[in-house]
């Protein structure tokens, strides 16, 4: 078996890990609110229709930034149909998803959620440019973040909620290149909307977060070009520009699958090479962070026929995708490319976080239960916080169809405040184990305290609701730290976190 080797040396970082990279994603999509996060009756709900054994699970995973309320949903958004008595709250046709919202649950319900969940969640508010634009933006900034004395500040009051909702950071619409997006606009249409919001917004909070539309992926044909005609408009307005990816093993194609963050890390120098270029060109010394704000394994091509036999119902059963063993090392190797970027990705939203392509999966009545996904994620975020170590592999390579050849080792590491060391890694490799020899210089490090697994004998072994046990991570033998030496053999197909004091 050739070994697989890297070198860790606290000489050489990456960047600090801001929390909000553990962030997630709620949608008026399908059962992602109601029967997921929000069930009024479900034996475990609170008095606000809180499930409580969701809320565990999102506890146990560890999520911060929650992005609000879309998506695509929120290109038909009409905030003020989400506030006040519930009797009251009309209901509407969601052109995205040809599903009808009640609106049961709306903006103070979520922050209402979010509070529950606990300090480190902060919400992440999308605003509708599609179909509204500056107006109604700075009315929804009045009524959830003035103090008091204003109508709109003083109807949130009325309703129930004296104290603002403190939203600092707000994504300026929602994938506004995609013609599949209601109120679709071109780059320069665009461009002038998020520029003439983001600077309204200011004169009412300097210190505002924003965020504009990237491409809503890589392969979009306006790609970089859209970019840098946003980023023209909005440079020295804007923190944020923001990427979402998804990928799924196109035509079978399992080794490029297992590829993807090969994919998802040129994408993101890419994105980050635009904004330098327009920064350079601007001559201006700031420095534009990136927002991953949507990406996940999504089986994409089973959506739109979906979507389209859809009859305007409540809440229907779209995108539940049951994730694989093979998926969650997918999602592992994400999250370790995000983790590699962390000087410059300092947001990211996992889409989404209950039923909808989610990892916690729910019953209507009945249990929640965590996808295999759920476990790459709970561990990144508990053990991903600190400085991102620079890691520079040396590996065995293969080849794959869509991204050439790829190594067969994903890893990188962090280093705790208290100077631990966590090592993140993925073996790609679907027939065989993968040696693995790493160098520490300068870490202090004496004692491996744990080295957990995912992997299972059957890649597409599943957690689902006759079994919500079936996989879960388990203890790996063998791995020693000797001399300043770290050895280990992770399995095939497999994530794997290290964790050295």
């Amino acid at each position: 078996m050739r070994t697989a080797r890297f070198t860790l040396d606290p000489a050489f970082t990456v960047g600090t890990v801001d929390p909000r990279l553990f962030g997630s994603f709620v949608e008026h999509l399908g059962r992602c609110v109601y029967t997921g996060v929000f069930e009024p009756g479900h034996p475990t709900a609170d008095a606000d229709g809180i499930r409580g054994d969701v809320l565990d699970l999102v506890r146990e995973l560890g999520v911060t930034a929650v992005r609000y309320p879309g998506g695509n949903f929120v290109s038909g958004y009409r905030w003020e149909d989400s506030v006040g008595p519930v009797e009251e709250r009309p209901r509407r046709l969601d052109l995205a998803w040809r599903s009808t919202e009640t609106n049961r649950f709306g903006l103070s319900e979520f922050i209402s959620f979010l509070r529950k969940i606990g300090p480190q969640a902060e919400p992440m508010m999308a605003l509708n440019l599609g179909t509204r634009g500056v107006a109604e933006a700075l009315q929804l900034q009045e009524y959830a973040n003035h103090p008091g004395g204003t109508a709109l500040s003083d109807l949130r009051a009325e309703h129930g909620d004296k104290d603002p909702f403190g939203i600092r950071l707000w994504c300026l619409g929602n994938e506004m290149d995609g013609p599949w997006q209601t109120g679709h606009k071109t780059a320069a249409e665009y461009g002038r909307t998020a520029a003439e919001t983001a600077r309204a917004m200011r004169q009412i909070d300097p210190g505002v977060q924003l965020v504009a539309c990237g491409s809503s992926g890589r392969s979009m044909p306006t790609f970089a070009e859209w970019e840098a005609t946003v980023l023209q408009e909005t440079y020295d307005l804007v923190d944020y520009i923001s990427l979402h990816a998804y990928y799924e093993p196109l035509d079978g194609d399992v080794d490029s699958f297992l590829a993807s963050a090969v994919d998802m890390e040129t994408f993101i120098e890419d994105v980050v090479a635009t904004c330098d270029h327009v920064g350079a060109r601007l001559k201006s010394r700031k420095k534009i962070n990136l927002s991953f704000d949507e990406w996940n394994v999504w089986y994409m091509s089973r959506t739109e026929e979906q979507v389209s036999a859809l009859d305007w119902p409540e809440a229907p059963r779209l995108l539940e995708d049951n994730y694989s063993v093979m998926d969650a090392v997918v999602l592992g190797s994400l999250l370790i490319a995000l983790l590699r970027h962390a000087d410059r990705v300092t947001v990211a939203c996992l889409a989404q976080l209950v039923n909808v392509i989610a990892p916690i999966m729910t019953e209507p009545g009945g249990p929640a239960w965590r996808q295999t996904t759920f476990f790459p994620f709970a561990q990144a975020s508990r053990y991903g916080r600190g400085e991102v170590l620079d890691v520079r592999v040396v590996s065995p390579t293969y080849e794959t169809k869509r991204y050439g050849e790829a190594d067969l080792l994903h890893a990188t590491a962090v280093r705790g405040g208290d100077g631990t060391v966590t090592l993140f890694a993925v073996n790609r490799s679907r027939t065989g184990p993968l040696p693995l020899e790493v160098a520490l210089n300068g870490l202090g490090l004496t004692s491996v305290v744990e080295h957990s697994v995912l992997a299972d004998d059957d890649p597409d072994a599943r957690n689902t609701l006759a079994e919500p046990e079936r996989v879960a991570p388990h203890a790996a033998e063998g791995t020693t730290l000797d001399g300043g030496r770290l050895s280990a053999v992770l399995e095939p197909l497999s994530w794997n976190v290290i964790r050295l004091a």
